[in-house]
């Protein structure tokens, strides 16, 4: 249930594993695309598992679910405004698979999910006809890195939490059929914390790095330099900062834990709100160097903003600070030159190349550390405003 970064990834792999697979998505389009053999998001050798999946038959994508023996639901789970977690797809998705599930049937959540969310699953399958006494419901969140999810979906090591023992025993069978990597048992609502501490602890720790960051700027400090030495101490790994911080994960999940609990997740709604104001501190130190250039030159500057991206070296925007840079500035009405080498097209932000943006900028800030970037230089006449390291 859900073709996306985590559906369509795990679809294939089972697939290609000889289980005969229901792929499904409301947009029809994905499902057209997936049943042409053809991809619709961009992850390393997830075309070839696709190609081999659909040729075989094993893999066939529709809109609406069918009867099955075990379903997973790896639909999308975002906040709405004040960061309250949405876990309506979830629901639906389990509305909608209920006249299907049979005794003994397996129901699983990848989703990332707020705890108590399996439980949620489990009431509204009862509230449409399902015995969930005789079904097996259980979460296994995904762990993966966009880039390396094909690798990561049968190397990693794996969390279940079932609402019985029972379940937990059943779908830990299921993934130690394709999964190499440990499968760790638990009861479902330690397994929803489990992802959601994986990813506040990242944010904790990028949040420090991007603190020392901003501190670093104001002290005449090269932050990353001061990265290098303070790791050399042997209990010390500083992460290196960056533009913010995105994705669909790290930037949201930690808000799962704050809504809960706001009271005692202070931590982790501090390092969330570090995070954010790093973007807003970009923007503004882009904005004064613009100022600066159109004082100098009597014209407005050229801004080139090299990275759209959320992380390196993918095609990614979920949540991408780099993108919400760009875009914020162009609506300030900067002259915006958008570079993202790994996008053929952005058409609210009109892309160029990265050689005419090198000849075309006056200001060069850098957000993403894409490998095109590295080889930039930095003896060029615009003025270079490096955010992630690129450079270093």
């Amino acid at each position: 249930m859900g073709l996306g970064y985590i559906g369509l990834p795990t679809a294939a792999l089972l697939a290609n594993r000889s289980y005969n697979v229901m792929g499904v998505d409301l947009v029809r389009d994905v499902v057209d695309t997936i049943n042409r053999s053809e991809i619709h998001i961009a992850e390393p050798d997830l075309d070839t598992f696709v190609r081999a999946a659909v040729g075989s038959g094993k893999l066939v994508a529709d809109v609406e679910p069918g009867e099955a023996d075990l379903f997973i639901i790896a639909v999308p789970t975002p906040f709405n405004d004040g960061y309250v977690p949405n876990i309506d797809y979830v629901l639906s998705a389990s509305r909608s698979i209920a006249p299907f599930v049979r005794p003994g049937g397996i129901v699983i959540v990848e989703s990332t999910i707020p705890v108590g969310t399996t439980e949620r699953v489990a009431q509204v399958l009862a509230e449409n006809g399902v015995d969930v006494s005789r079904v097996h419901v259980a979460h296994c969140p995904e762990r993966v890195l966009p880039g390396r999810i094909m690798h990561e979906l049968v190397h990693n090591d794996r969390v279940v939490g079932g609402l019985t023992p029972e379940a937990t025993k059943e779908v830990a069978d299921f993934y130690a059929t394709f999964v190499k990597g440990e499968i760790l048992s638990t009861d479902a609502r330690t397994a929803e914390m489990t992802k959601l501490a994986e990813n506040s602890f990242r944010d904790v720790n990028i949040a420090f790095a991007n603190e020392l960051s901003m501190l670093c700027s104001e002290l005449g400090i090269d932050a990353w330099e001061l990265i290098r030495l303070a790791n050399r101490h042997p209990r010390v790994n500083i992460l290196q900062p960056g533009s913010g911080v995105g994705g669909h994960c790290i930037a949201v999940d930690p808000w799962f834990i704050v809504n809960a609990l706001p009271g005692l997740a202070r931590l982790i709604r501090t390092a969330r709100e570090v995070n954010s104001f790093k973007t807003k501190w970009i923007i503004e130190n882009i904005e004064n160097a613009a100022l600066r250039f159109s004082a100098e030159h009597g014209r407005k500057a050229a801004i080139a903003c090299l990275g759209l991206t959320f992380k390196p070296n993918i095609d990614d925007l979920r949540q991408s600070p780099a993108l919400h840079i760009a875009s914020e500035l162009e609506q300030r009405g900067h002259n915006i030159l958008a570079v993202e080498p790994n996008l053929r097209a952005h058409p609210p932000l009109p892309l160029v190349s990265l050689e005419e943006a090198l000849d075309q900028a006056d200001i060069l800030a850098l957000l993403v550390a894409h490998k095109e970037f590295s080889r930039i230089g930095s003896n060029r006449d615009a003025r270079i405003l490096d955010f992630c390291g690129c450079l270093k």
